[in-house]
């Protein structure tokens, strides 16, 4: 830097030592303000109302922190299989990943939890109740990524090629079900589980490979499974719990104030919100297939629905052997889950 000539020697020597220390704080702060893209996987179809949420979360990101966090949203399994997303998420094919934990039966034993039958009113509040209640699990049972928020669906039921009112009507059909706890209850009750991805399930029904399948309502038109199925128990039978989660060397390569943007949109409020517009996706569903020529929505009697708990308390016992094998007590677990549920107005 020039030194002007009016300056004494003693001005000159403060203007450059303070030019030294501006250029020197200069350098940090561009360090911690580099720009991230992020690649957000989402194994749904480019139209589910899931994917919005994840965009208008991401916005919100890059508004938070000034432009220098944005992300690029890829559905429809453009970068993995939905089977996949946990791991893509821990070896950073993807930087977010949207994972079904349910898809990997036995690998989240504590999560599975949360898929047990009567348990979830509702997707909102769910939703927020479920994240409050897993973040102390969390970091223990997917040690292999950043947690961010977990949150479920609009209750689901079994949609059918025959209607189904007892749980003895299981006996010998072949059932695609949602989570592997719910795979657990057809198994127990003498079905056959048929595993699939929700974008593999409508070809599974149309050949004949599965009866039935557990499902959200809206889902149900959305995935083309209202063109194979005729028969929709009313009746909320369980939810498919989420988890929004990222690639941890990902988010250690970003500065503290970055890392703190991606803290404050990783909460169980964001976990409502992004729930909440598909939850109402769901909701609206029932009224959409019930409108549809050949379909039959049908309720359960009180008797039918009391034969339905007592047929599926062993499920729950089942999940509470697999928690205690990796060292929780569940009903600690359990207590902790219906008293989020409660707190959040999402309990049955």
């Amino acid at each position: 830097m020039p030194i002007p000539r009016f300056m004494t020697s003693a001005t000159a020597r403060a203007v450059l030592a303070l030019s030294s220390t501006l250029a020197l704080a200069a350098v940090p702060a561009l360090a911690q303000d580099k720009p991230v893209n992020l690649k957000m996987s989402s194994w749904v179809p480019a139209q589910h109302p899931l994917n919005p949420s994840l965009q208008a979360w991401a916005d919100d990101i890059k508004k938070a922190s000034n432009g220098t966090i944005t992300a690029t949203l890829f559905p429809s399994e453009q970068l993995g299989k939905a089977f996949d997303h946990y791991d893509m998420a821990r070896d950073g094919i993807a930087d977010f990943a949207y994972i079904n934990p349910g898809y990997q039966p036995g690998r989240f034993p504590i999560m599975a939890g949360a898929s047990l039958p009567f348990l979830f009113a509702n997707g909102k509040g769910g939703s927020a109740a479920i994240d409050d209640w897993y973040r102390k699990y969390a970091a223990k049972e997917m040690k292999d990524v950043k947690y961010c928020f977990a949150f479920v669906h609009d209750p689901g039921t079994f949609h059918a090629r025959k209607k189904i009112l007892l749980p003895t009507d299981i006996q010998g059909m072949k059932i695609r079900p949602a989570t592997s706890t719910i795979g657990q209850m057809v198994t127990s009750l003498g079905g056959t589980n048929v595993q699939a991805s929700a974008p593999e399930s409508r070809d599974m029904l149309e050949r004949g490979v599965a009866d039935a399948i557990t499902f959200p309502w809206g889902s149900i038109g959305l995935f083309g499974i209202d063109k194979v199925v005729k028969y929709h128990m009313d009746v909320p039978l369980y939810v498919t719990p989420f988890v929004w989660a990222m690639n941890q060397s990902k988010y250690d390569s970003m500065s503290a104030a970055q890392k703190k943007v991606i803290d404050d949109h990783c909460t169980s409020e964001w976990a409502e919100r992004v729930a909440s517009p598909w939850a109402d996706f769901e909701f609206a569903g029932r009224a959409k297939i019930g409108a549809e020529a050949g379909h039959e929505i049908y309720k359960l009697t009180p008797e039918q629905l009391d034969a339905w708990r007592k047929a599926t308390a062993p499920v729950e016992a089942q999940w509470a052997d697999s928690v205690k094998k990796v060292g929780q007590d569940p009903k600690a677990v359990m207590d902790g889950l219906k008293a989020s549920l409660a707190k959040y107005k999402s309990a049955l």
